[in-house]
């Protein structure tokens, strides 16, 4: 394998991956929610850190970089061109289509506004990686701040176009409390209900739900399913335009 992970929970339930490059050693950290948990996670494994990859501006998601930079001052920091100056520092600012390498293994960036207007995604093509930031959650999606409700919809089809074996690490363990929504709107989904069984029996041994793939998103996840008739269904909006489908469903999410 080119290439190790190693995902690590910060604070209560933000979650940071490290990337490895085995063949260069090259090492990033997907978003700094804190340092100590980063650099003892890095020491665990005798790696230095070289790029930071930075998904959107939030301080969950910033905060531990100038701690992580002081440790490893030569650390690149890459992240969204259009929040650069709300993040401050970065060395490297990208957009849609742009690439950012990781020693020798290279993500394409996906923009993906709604969480945040400039909110990035990391896709490891190769390596099938999508690094969603807080888009797409296991389960779920981020609530939208930044943009009206429907460019998260148009924003989450970009990732659902990807290959279905593509392996997706979010931003969060969320999953648990996306689950019990998602049955509130689909209780008849097979898939989700075994889903929802298996994201309990993890939790109740502290395990992570996380990551997912692009096809069991699509199988389960209500705000990737907007456009299908079996949500649309269970909403009574058979017909609908989904990205009127997926505002009714975030609407509800945030009122859950």
């Amino acid at each position: 394998m080119a290439f190790e992970i190693v995902q690590v929970l910060c604070q209560k339930d933000n979650y940071v991956v490290l990337l490895h490059d085995t063949a260069t050693h090259a090492t990033a950290c997907v978003d700094a929610p804190e340092a100590e948990t980063i650099l003892a996670a890095l020491d665990a494994k005798g790696w230095a850190l070289t790029d930071i990859l930075v998904t959107h501006h939030h301080a969950d998601h910033v905060q531990g970089i100038p701690a992580l930079k002081a440790r490893f001052p030569g650390a690149r920091v890459t992240g969204p061109r259009k929040e650069s100056a709300k993040i401050g520092g970065l060395d490297v600012e990208v957009g849609d289509g742009d690439v950012v390498k990781v020693g020798g293994l290279a993500a394409s960036i996906i923009e993906t506004p709604g969480h945040t207007a400039g909110q990035i995604n990391y896709f490891f093509a190769k390596e099938k990686l999508l690094f969603s930031g807080d888009t797409l959650f296991a389960l779920g999606c981020g609530r939208v701040f930044e943009t009206p409700l429907e460019v998260m919809w148009r924003s989450l089809l970009k990732l659902a176009a990807l290959p279905p074996d593509t392996q997706v690490y979010c931003g969060h363990e969320y999953t648990q409390s996306n689950a019990r929504f998602a049955l509130s709107v689909e209780p008849d989904n097979t898939l989700l209900q075994a889903r929802a069984r298996h994201v309990d029996a993890l939790r109740a041994h502290g395990n992570a739900t996380v990551p997912s793939t692009i096809e069991l998103e699509l199988a389960t996840n209500p705000f990737m399913r907007a456009g299908t008739p079996e949500m649309q269904k269970a909403l009574g909006m058979s017909g609908a335009d989904p990205a009127k489908v997926f505002a009714e469903l975030r609407t509800r999410k945030d009122k859950f």
